[in-house]
């Protein structure tokens, strides 16, 4: 394949993107500007999604089972300085900045390395804040289950009880949070419909700073291709989490800004948090850069990317601080009350292959600490940062981490990932022992 050719398939590539987390919707093949692009369904075609990647590192944390027994023993979890290291080696891989962050009952880690911007100087901080993308859908289903609580809606209310025509008939707002109502992402559709010269990586990059509408997204959600019938199995969509936004919406009256601020962030104590809808960044924020691979166009930044693209699948900005209050105020009944926390973790669809347990707007990895147990939390994948925020059940052992720059054109036109997190995550695991 000789390069123009190559840059012809990464551009659409690109604009087939999904994120949240960051998944191939199709093999790049080239089309006319008359067509749409129809996202492939087909197992094959979906590569390692930033999900795989925490499950497998939460697995090789659990089978290590010697350092599971010199733990139990009493020796140490690593060290502050092993995990420090393990950020230096991140960035000297590729990473453009990481900030982490380790909690347990007895001692609380954090740290950074990489710079803020990536043609910059300013070093990352370990508070500095980052666009956690899919981490945002935890949020969304605390809104919607402290509506279910309030006797606003049940689980099975049908989504055309509160948006007639949007979705099919039959569409449950469970089928929504657990990712089993058959929507296509939409988002790739999106991006894919705005762009009308699929060879240029530029162009590619310049629809992501174009608002997106409702009208929009509800367009894109009924012209692309459904993947399957409603309840008829696991199928990752934004779109589903933007739709529970506008029912959210719609019965409060309030914008999803607002309900995030007073139900979400002010009880969880989440500071630092925001659920932006206009483009650009501000103060100490970890900006976004993609890599389009050596044989692509080189590096993008993102501060021009429109968080309405995302809307209520993947739109906050937050910290690793803020991002473990999150979830430790979830799992101890802070945000909604212990059934429904329960019902929040309890997994609808389980043994997948490509993606770990998910209940409702959260999954479930195996706690490498804890024989037969599991943390939980959920990732994002931005196209320009990745995130990861896990917790026991018992909100005593946490670790979030937030990494910026990132190669979206792999695995499709590279033969090896700009990084790998893998080792970062395997001793932050093992350190919350």
């Amino acid at each position: 394949m000789d390069r123009s050719t190559r840059r012809a398939a990464l551009a659409l590539s690109a604009t087939l993107a999904l994120a949240a987390p960051l998944v191939a919707a199709g093999s790049a093949h080239a089309v006319s500007t008359a067509d749409r692009p129809t996202p492939s369904t087909t197992a094959a075609d979906v590569p390692p999604t930033v999900s795989e990647a925490v499950a497998d590192a939460a697995r090789e944390a659990r089978r290590d089972v010697a350092r599971s027994r010199a733990l139990a023993q009493g020796q140490q979890a690593p060290a502050d300085a092993e995990l420090d290291a393990a950020l230096d080696a991140l960035v000297a891989d590729g990473a453009v900045a990481v900030t982490a962050r380790v909690e347990t009952a007895s001692d609380t880690w954090s740290g950074a390395a990489g710079t803020r911007e990536r043609t910059g100087d300013a070093p990352a901080r370990p508070r500095d804040r980052f666009r956690v993308a899919s981490n945002t859908k935890p949020m969304i289903a605390t809104l919607v289950m402290q509506e279910v609580e309030k006797g606003t809606w049940t689980l099975d209310t049908p989504v055309e009880d509160v948006l007639p025509g949007v979705m099919p008939a039959g569409v449950t707002i469970e089928q929504l949070l657990s990712h089993r109502s058959g929507a296509p992402t939409a988002t790739d559709w999106i991006l894919a419909s705005r762009v009308t010269d699929p060879t240029s990586v530029d162009e590619v990059f310049a629809v992501m700073g174009q608002e997106v509408t409702a009208a929009d997204h509800i367009e894109a959600l009924q012209a692309a291709p459904w993947v399957n019938e409603p309840g008829a199995g696991f199928s990752y969509s934004n779109a589903g989490y933007v739709v529970l936004g506008m029912m959210l919406e719609e019965v409060t009256g309030r914008s999803v800004e607002a309900l995030m601020q007073s139900r979400v962030f002010a009880p969880a104590g989440m500071w630092q948090s925001a659920y932006p809808d206009d483009p650009g960044v501000y103060g100490p924020f970890l900006h976004e850069s993609a890599y389009t691979g050596p044989e692509g166009a080189g590096w993008y930044d993102l501060d021009h990317w429109d968080p309405s693209l995302f809307d209520a699948a993947g739109a906050v900005t937050s910290t690793t601080e803020d991002l473990a209050d999150f979830t430790e105020a979830l799992v101890t009944n802070r945000l909604v009350g212990p059934a429904t926390t329960a019902d929040i973790l309890e997994p609808r669809t389980v043994g997948q292959e490509a993606f770990p347990d998910y209940g409702l707007g959260v999954y479930r990895v195996p706690d490498p600490c804890v024989p037969g147990g599991w943390l939980y939390g959920h990732d994002g994948g931005s196209y320009g940062t990745i995130s990861i925020n896990l917790a026991s059940p018992d909100g005593e052992r946490q670790l979030s981490i937030g990494i910026t720059g990132r190669d979206i054109a792999y695995p499709w036109y590279t033969d090896e990932p700009l990084y790998d997190p893998s080792a970062v995550l395997v001793a932050m695991l093992q350190a919350t022992c």
